[in-house]
């Protein structure tokens, strides 16, 4: 990525990271009126929070790795609990200005005297750790999710494909080695004729990974005609020809703008990300890759950003699978990303093509979910005519 995109990207960033917390903090100092013990304990333990997940990447890199872990599993958390709390203040305060207008709060409230304002301060810390709380919850239930799909093409040898697609693990820091063993597990247990994984396996360097041994995890996928992967987004930033070479090394196929005739039966393609642009690469034009693909035989697309999906439709392909959103993660994300995408989550036709978008098996950033949990997806792919 080049070096000005970083500053800008990374000034945006901290940018916003800083209004939230500027907002959480005045706010809560007008609803802890005086100088009592309260009002420092808030703006002491606020700074150790807001601090906490910057010194963790720092430290990661110069002290013990266990401590800026400890650091940025917190600071990950606080993220949630930070967003959570801003848009919480943001309706009272809009409430508020709502009031202004049209004078619906009890009286009672306006006195000098009463406690309003600190019972609100209470009642927006206690939902921000609980929402939070239940998110961190949710996003370690895994659910499996089941489609049938057909496609009109006819393969005399293999009627039927047990297709396991997982995306977005998102490894390192924050997902673990333990994690991954139960989302293995979860897909082995499946029984699928072949694993595809979407992109963004992997969150950050690697070196984490590459210390705890985790592509010998990823190595005891099973399926009857292998694993395959795209990279995403976040292999670049991980440093995509480490990241794809550990992949490979768990005997994981990795298809970089490159097609894949597997079984005589169907074909895999994959996409290169389009982050790899930012990076000095290039993305192949879709109608390229399917120009040596047969279109007798099925052909499935990995695209880890489900950007364009028409493409898909224009070149005949039967079934795209894409990830990448997480559907927001959770509320009011969902709403961003149901505007930015054409499918933010599930399942969608267009013409004779298939899509299904997943909202990801992992997470990014804070170890929330709410309003969607993470999910395996097992479609089951029949060939021939209705």
């Amino acid at each position: 990525m080049k070096q000005s995109g970083f500053i800008i990207f990374f000034a945006i960033v901290l940018t916003i990271y800083s209004f939230f917390n500027w907002y959480i903090l005045s706010r809560g100092l007008i609803a802890l009126p005086g100088a009592g013990i309260y009002r420092t304990l808030f703006v002491v333990l606020s700074l150790l929070l807001i601090l906490s997940y910057p010194v963790g990447r720092i430290m990661e890199r110069t002290v013990n790795r266990t401590l800026s872990e400890f650091f940025i599993h917190i600071g990950a958390y606080y993220l949630a609990v930070m967003v959570f709390a801003f848009f919480l203040i943001l309706c009272i305060d809009f409430l508020r200005l709502g009031n202004h207008f049209l004078h619906f709060y009890p009286q009672a409230w306006l006195k000098p005297e009463s406690r309003i304002k600190p019972v609100l301060f209470w009642l927006v810390i206690s939902f921000s750790f609980i929402l939070t709380a239940a998110g961190a919850w949710n996003a370690r239930q895994v659910r499996i999710r089941n489609l049938a799909l057909q496609i009109d093409k006819r393969v005399d040898w293999l009627p039927e494909l047990n297709i396991v697609i997982a995306s977005d693990f998102h490894l390192g820091n924050i997902i673990h080695n333990s994690r991954l063993e139960k989302i293995v597990a979860g897909i082995n247990a499946l029984q699928p004729d072949v694993i595809l994984l979407p992109g963004d396996i992997f969150d950050e360097d690697i070196t984490t990974l590459i210390e705890k041994n985790t592509a010998g995890i990823l190595a005891r996928f099973k399926s009857k005609y292998g694993v395959y992967a795209v990279p995403g987004n976040h292999e670049y930033y991980s440093g995509i020809d480490r990241a794809i070479g550990y992949l490979q090394q768990a005997h994981i196929t990795v298809l970089r703008d490159s097609a894949a005739f597997v079984a005589n039966s169907f074909y895999l393609i994959g996409r290169d990300d389009p982050t790899g642009k930012r990076f000095g690469g290039k993305r192949e034009k879709l109608a390229n890759l399917m120009q040596g693909i047969d279109q007798k035989y099925p052909s499935i697309l990995l695209d880890h950003q489900p950007f364009h999906l028409e493409e898909a439709q224009e070149n005949g392909v039967d079934l795209q699978l894409s990830g990448h959103t997480h559907h927001g993660q959770f509320f009011p994300f969902n709403l961003i990303t149901n505007r930015v995408y054409e499918k933010s989550w599930g399942y969608l036709k267009k013409g004779n093509t298939h899509y299904y978008i997943s909202c990801g098996v992992g997470t990014w950033g804070p170890p929330v979910r709410l309003g969607n949990r993470p999910e395996i997806v097992r479609i089951r792919l029949q060939f021939g005519e209705k």
